[in-house]
């Protein structure tokens, strides 16, 4: 087999509608005769199951069976749809069994990776001008440091490889080095803003004027800022964009300069949104992404159920781009609460509480209870005496029709909980159930 060649037209997104779904259906069908030919895992699966592969649309794809990490971790050698000797990086994921599922890229499919991310990051003003400093790491087989390292040299600008360093590191690097902009997890980037105000240096005038936002949302449902973009652009002064990536799919969505969802690159994956039955949801709607990455030779994936909680926003994007737009990302949905007849997720009440003023801490458990509900309870540091466990559950009840229990606990406490570990993001989740 030969390796696939990987141009393609930029400016794609901004064709008509029916030229884009043209193309992507072209790009679908050979895609599906891709697995049913060199797939073992596909090929099974569709001999099994009679499909025909030759006849498959994007108005038929609902109708083929999903992919799911479970299936990706018991049967990992079967999903490689070449020889070994073409794939040249292998990164780990997480698993469902606990242990890291791998991922085995060709050449290809790290020139796709680096076109991934040259698009997206020129949807969001970055130029060959640029100086982009790098807080993730390219190192411990994660593909996230590599990818946006690629996607910067496709771009043609400056890449500093500082990865998950020391904040003094990475504030060495801005003094010295000067970087526009920097791509990092929002709550380090606020906590190096932190840190650097309480040097007596302002952020606000480190050159920095974007901040590319990986690993955590910054907007709600509404896509209106939670509270860390809101700190994030005061802190830093400069525009931030959220972005959202799967490595098992090798593709990633950014927000553009209108910042108005993460735009899907037609030419590169076909999304979903599913309801808990697997059934196709129209835009709007929330559900599990599902995504069908196409142009991939070493794993190509079918409907692959991310765990996400997010929803299409359709039709045309103030910047001239007609292709969807991925939501927010609402929550995992290992994480769906369900309480008292009320299915919820954590960032649900992430966004009452960070709207609460007296609030300065707070994080969530979930415990499990024997009549099918979960039990919520959160903690809370508050910088106001007047602040009252009551107060914030009628605020909680008003905004999402549940009434979890509220302890007001010390700064110190709720902090611990909090920042525990090395982790660079937030802990505010505490998940104690019993899953079965």
């Amino acid at each position: 087999m030969n390796s696939m060649e990987f141009d393609r037209d930029r400016k794609l997104e901004f064709s008509r509608p029916e030229e884009i779904r043209e193309v992507q259906e072209g790009l679908l069908r050979k895609h599906v005769r891709r697995l049913a030919s060199h797939s073992p895992y596909y090929r099974a699966l569709f001999t099994a199951r009679g499909i025909d592969a030759a006849g498959t649309t994007l108005d038929t794809l609902h109708t083929l069976p999903l992919t799911d990490k479970t299936a990706l971790s018991h049967a990992n050698d079967d999903f490689l749809a070449v020889p070994l000797s073409r794939i040249v990086d292998i990164v780990l994921s997480s698993g469902t069994t606990g242990k890291p599922t791998k991922m085995m890229y060709t050449e290809n499919d790290l020139r796709r990776l680096a076109y991934n991310e040259e698009i997206s990051f020129t949807s969001c003003g970055l130029t060959r001008d640029d100086i982009v400093l790098l807080t993730c790491t390219m190192d411990r087989c994660f593909i996230a440091g590599l990818a946006y390292f690629s996607g910067l040299r496709s771009l043609g600008a400056a890449a500093i490889r500082n990865g998950l360093s020391s904040v003094d590191s990475q504030l060495e690097l801005i003094q010295r080095l000067k970087p526009t902009a920097i791509v990092g997890v929002p709550t380090f980037l606020l906590k190096l803003g932190h840190y650097m105000k309480s040097r007596d240096i302002d952020p606000r005038g480190s050159g920095i004027k974007k901040l590319i936002c990986i690993g955590e949302p910054i907007r709600d449902r509404n896509l209106a800022f939670l509270r860390i973009g809101e700190s994030l652009e005061e802190v830093w002064g400069a525009k931030s964009y959220s972005t959202y990536a799967s490595s098992e799919t090798i593709t990633s969505f950014c927000e553009c300069t209108a910042r108005q969802g993460g735009h899907l690159h037609p030419d590169l994956a076909v999304v979903e949104i599913v309801n808990e039955q697997g059934e196709a949801l129209p835009p709007g709607e929330t559900g599990e992404v599902v995504m069908t990455p196409l142009e991939i030779e070493g794993m190509p994936l079918l409907r692959f159920k991310t765990g996400d909680i997010s929803f299409v926003i359709d039709g045309p994007c103030a910047c001239g781009r007609n292709s969807p737009r991925l939501g927010p990302i609402l929550g995992r949905k290992k994480q769906m609460l369900k309480f008292r007849g009320t299915t919820l997720y954590p960032n649900s009440l992430y966004t009452v509480l960070d709207s609460f003023p007296g609030i300065s801490e707070y994080y969530v458990t979930a415990t499990s209870d024997y009549d099918l509900s979960d039990v919520i309870k959160v903690t809370v540091a508050v910088n106001d005496t007047s602040c009252t466990a009551d107060m914030i559950m009628e605020k909680l009840q008003a905004n999402l029709r549940v009434r979890p229990e509220v302890v007001i606990a010390s700064e110190e406490s709720v902090k611990q909980q909090v920042y525990a570990g090395n982790s660079r993001k937030l802990i505010r989740f505490v998940d104690e159930r019993n899953i079965i």
